[in-house]
């Protein structure tokens, strides 16, 4: 399996390809966004430790059944070869209704075929209030004329 832009990134390629996993990200497939991912790669999520693809895709359905109405947002914030670093935002709910917003950075490396092969990720999250959420489109894709991360002062 390919899954293009392929390594080495070029700036554009790099955006697109933050924008292609944000997009997978809020589509909360989790076998489907298991799929952008090498069999045997390799995760570091807080305190977590994933180590294939199966494992990246019991993590993503653990998340998403936790993660209420979860809406992320990500921005490119520097690349190299195969190598992107990224900072993100996410907001979601739990089930009690209690709204959360995250913030966070990942570096990512992917495999020649446009795999992520690694996903170092480090979050810090809390607590806001509903009226205070600033992520409120459709669940889904975000749309094209939404504001992207830097809008927001994040």
């Amino acid at each position: 399996m390919v899954r293009p832009p392929l390594p080495p990134f070029t700036r554009g390629s790099a955006i697109e390809k933050v924008r292609l996993a944000e997009d997978g990200w809020n589509g909360r497939d989790p076998a489907k966004v298991a799929l952008a991912y090498t069999v045997d790669t390799r995760w570091r999520n807080r305190v977590e430790f994933v180590t294939s693809r199966d494992e990246a895709q019991a993590f993503l359905t653990r998340k998403w059944n936790k993660e209420l109405d979860y809406r992320l947002i990500k921005e490119l914030w520097a690349f190299t070869g195969a190598r992107i670093a990224v900072r993100y935002a996410y907001e979601y709910r739990d089930d009690s209704g209690h709204w959360f917003r995250a913030y966070g950075n990942e570096n990512w490396e992917f495999a020649d075929d446009g795999l992520m092969s690694h996903r170092h990720a480090s979050i810090n999250e809390h607590p806001i209030r509903k009226e205070d959420r600033q992520f409120r489109w459709p669940l889904g894709r975000r749309p094209d004329d939404h504001p992207g991360l830097s809008a927001f002062g994040f």
